[in-house]
């Protein structure tokens, strides 16, 4: 089915079911092909209003509650109604980078039964994406990266034919053997969520009433598979094909049902097919990339970089309006207000007191401080590959016995062979760390723009998280191995210097250490390529490389 008739179908199943679908999570870049995507929904009449929400939205203008401005100056309680607090069609652009506290309150009004979501995530890298907190409530899944714009717009769905299907959707019934052909299928794709089964049957359901009929056919249900369970299938229970259980050894087979196993055998079989052309290749791929980063980092979300990673000494407040993660500077505000209580007295009629005014708030604040990623790029080919890593290994350790008063982490990529290795993620564990380097081998080739592109994703990475990355390149100069892992100098060279560039437009620090017996003239151009800081270390020893980088 052409993405574009996917959607059309996608908004006509939320318009009939928005609250028992949950809601849809569209994954696009914000490109044109997006804002057609929006213009369609705009189009569709579903039965609440639609409401957009901003990805920093405050508790206060999300679940309403006391206004803190209102009630002193009214000398009385005074309620203020959020955006949840009547049913609605909520709408959040750059849902990937929404906070885990508005993720948390999104997904307890879709449990409520009062709203619908539908999710815009516009995640260009791999590791970014949707969270898992309110993309398993949400029943429909759309993708229109690589989609090309349509000649025609779909068509909206009629509001005659839109308010047949609402009639007709609570008498529309699944036969047994298609509830059992979708539990079978999500077996088969290792989805063990069951709100996903309930989901794609009352899609399922919505599509038929669409249509007229009162009970779902197996198209009806591989199209609500297309869009409701293709993007949950988990690869590796793809590479693993399902088995119905065998009868036990001491009971006689039973020949009367292998027929009926056999339909739901082939049944299943033509839901995966189904799931899968519904996709493009690399997209599962992406997701699950995006879901094992979440999970690696122990967040339920990401999004833009923040200036840090842990809160530092306070600093004077500012002007604003309480949100939920914020407190009221008490002191300041009353500072602020008092040089205005005589005028304000002058014209209040209520003889209060004290007069506050929104403006008047002042809100805590205090400097972000961002730890400190060291990544370690050490050469570890030729014959001198294991002086050069025993130095590292106990530049490595001298750094790590200062990282608990300086909260320095440290991550080591090895150069060895024909692709760089990342044998040390950033840790502050001295124990993991002695662990992973104890015994670590040397020799082969110098793939030095591989070890270049491995740091500066771990780099990348690093900063998303709230950290501070900077570069040790520890190396004699002599690159051999391509980015594409085949012995040539020459392009070896030019694929390091392109990786060098990137690193200097990424603005990570860098220090290159050169260990060769003579300062090499290429390591140095390579150098002043990364923008990094060029050290001719030819007797290099541990202290002498910790005292260089600290």
């Amino acid at each position: 089915m052409d993405p574009w008739a996917r959607l059309s179908l996608a908004l006509r199943i939320l318009a009939v079911d928005p609250v028992g679908m949950g809601g849809l999570w569209l994954r696009s870049r914000a490109v044109p092909v997006r804002d057609i995507a929006t213009t369609l929904l705009a189009q569709t009449p579903f039965d609440r209003p639609q409401r957009r929400l901003s990805a920093s939205i405050d508790d206060l203008a999300l679940l309403g509650g006391p206004d803190p401005a209102a009630t002193l100056a009214a000398g009385r309680p005074v309620h203020r109604p959020g955006l949840l607090s009547t049913p609605a069609l909520l709408l959040l652009p750059m849902a990937e980078s929404a906070p885990p506290s508005l993720t948390a309150r999104l997904a307890q009004a879709l449990d409520k039964g009062h709203h619908a979501l539908i999710a815009l995530d516009e995640a260009a890298e791999d590791g970014e994406g949707l969270p898992s907190t309110p993309s398993d409530r949400l029943g429909l899944f759309l993708t229109l990266d690589g989609t090309r714009s349509p000649r025609l717009l779909p068509k909206p769905i009629g509001r005659r034919r839109l308010a047949k299907a609402r009639a007709l959707y609570p008498l529309v019934t699944l036969p047994d053997d298609l509830t059992q052909a979708l539990a079978h299928l999500a077996s088969r794709l290792g989805i063990p969520s069951t709100r996903a089964l309930l989901t794609t049957r009352r899609a399922a359901r919505a599509i038929a009433a669409l249509d007229g009929r009162p009970e779902v056919t197996e198209d009806n249900l591989i199209q609500a598979a297309e869009l409701g369970l293709a993007h949950r299938a988990l690869p590796e229970a793809e590479a693993q094909p399902d088995q119905l259980p065998e009868p036990p050894p001491d009971q006689p087979d039973q020949p009367d049902n292998q027929p009926q196993e056999q339909d739901l055998q082939s049944l299943a079989d033509l839901l995966i097919e189904a799931a899968q052309a519904a996709l493009p290749p690399d997209i599962l791929a992406k997701l699950q990339s995006d879901r094992a980063t979440r999970a690696a980092r122990g967040a339920s979300g990401t999004g833009a970089a923040k200036a840090g990673n842990r809160r530092g000494r306070p600093i004077p407040s500012r002007p604003g309006r309480p949100d939920g993660r914020s407190r009221i500077d008490l002191v300041a505000t009353l500072r602020q207000a008092a040089p205005w209580q005589v005028l304000r007295k002058r014209t209040d009629q209520h003889d209060r007191a004290l007069i506050v005014h929104r403006s008047d708030l002042r809100l805590k604040r205090y400097k972000e401080v961002s730890d400190r990623v060291l990544i370690f790029v050490v050469d570890a080919s030729g014959s001198s590959a294991m002086a050069r890593l025993g130095e590292a290994k106990g530049a490595v350790e001298l750094m790590l016995a200062q990282a608990y008063s300086r909260r320095d982490h440290v991550a080591l990529v090895v150069l060895r062979g024909q692709q760089a290795e990342l044998i040390l993620p950033p840790t502050r564990s001295l124990t993991t760390t002695k662990a992973r380097l104890r015994g670590l081998p040397g020799g082969g080739g110098t793939p030095l723009a591989s070890g270049l592109a491995t740091a500066l994703d771990t780099a990348l990475r690093a900063r998303r998280q709230g950290m501070t990355p900077s570069l040790a390149l520890l190396t004699d100069g002599r690159a051999n191995i391509a980015l594409n892992g085949q012995p040539d100098r020459v392009q070896a060279q030019q694929d390091a210097e392109k990786i060098a560039q990137a690193i200097r437009a990424a603005g990570i620090a860098a220090v290159t250490l050169d260990v060769a017996n003579r300062p090499q003239p290429a390591l140095a151009q390579l150098s002043t390529l990364m923008n990094s800081r060029y050290v001719p270390l030819p007797r290099a020893d541990a202290r002498a490389i910790a005292a260089t980088l600290a």
